[in-house]
């Protein structure tokens, strides 16, 4: 018989081997849903950014809280928020992206930093001029996993808000405020 150590690290690894979801489907689906939120929210023009990150991270709270009911129903409770951060860096992030977040820090006052050097869904993104204006057109895509990541504290009892940045593609940056 195998020893894995402890059985969170066992449930783990057994649900980073399983395939949810074809790769190749959830990056086309997210580039049609931002496409199409995009294309859809009509408003005031600026009202219309506020508009379609309002959309885009209400759809990603909504999958956020789902992935969290699914995959900790048979762990126990989080002692502290940092065990609740490690495991969105560590499990969650393996669930969804096939890795760890490359960097946590911390100001051990409800500020949280989470670096991704190579997000996933940014690895085929470009544009015709490239650099900034790729960073720029690259920031919608980033509100649905801030929603995701916000849906997943909120359902672990973590009232946060999230923040995401890039600014050299594929690398960007999650920010979470954690909510006294």
């Amino acid at each position: 018989m195998a020893s894995y150590g402890d059985d969170a690290s066992f449930h783990s690894q057994q649900l980073s081997q399983q395939k949810l979801v074809s790769e190749s489907c959830m990056d086309l689906f997210l580039i049609e849903m931002v496409d199409t939120v995009c294309r859809t929210t009509i408003t005031e023009p600026e009202a219309d950014i506020d508009a379609v990150f309002y959309k885009l991270e209400t759809l990603g709270y909504s999958v956020g809280q789902r992935l969290i009911e699914r995959f900790t129903k048979d762990r126990p409770r989080f002692v502290d928020t940092l065990d609740v951060v490690k495991f969105i860096c560590k499990d969650l992030w393996t669930i969804m992206f096939k890795k760890q977040i490359d960097n946590l820090k911390t100001n051990h006052r409800g500020v949280y930093v989470l670096q991704d050097n190579s997000f996933r869904w940014f690895m085929r993104l470009s544009t015709d001029v490239g650099g900034a204006d790729s960073a720029k057109k690259a920031t919608p895509y980033l509100w649905f996993p801030c929603g995701v990541i916000r849906g997943a504290l909120a359902n672990l009892g973590v009232s946060s808000v999230v923040v995401a940045e890039t600014s050299n593609l594929p690398q960007c940056t999650f920010q979470i405020k954690i909510a006294k």
